[in-house]
């Protein structure tokens, strides 16, 4: 398979996007849990939601349905 540049932009809006949501997901989790507890710790949230998106980026180079 051959890459070319349109391929290659189509990929990375695939994967953002991807990652987009499941960081919003992520934050939206993690602060309704530790609001139910009754603390939330932004910095673990961020660190969390961060961590959310660089997973899903590099799950996305195993491929992306929409893209193929």
């Amino acid at each position: 398979m051959k890459l070319t540049r349109d391929k290659i932009f189509r990929w990375l809006h695939a994967a953002a996007v991807r990652a987009l949501r499941t960081m919003a997901q992520t934050a939206a989790a993690t602060v309704s849990t530790a609001a139910v507890m009754g603390d939330v710790d932004w910095a673990m949230t961020l660190s969390a939601t961060i961590l959310a998106g660089i997973l899903s980026m590099l799950m996305s180079v195993a491929g992306l349905p929409e893209v193929n």
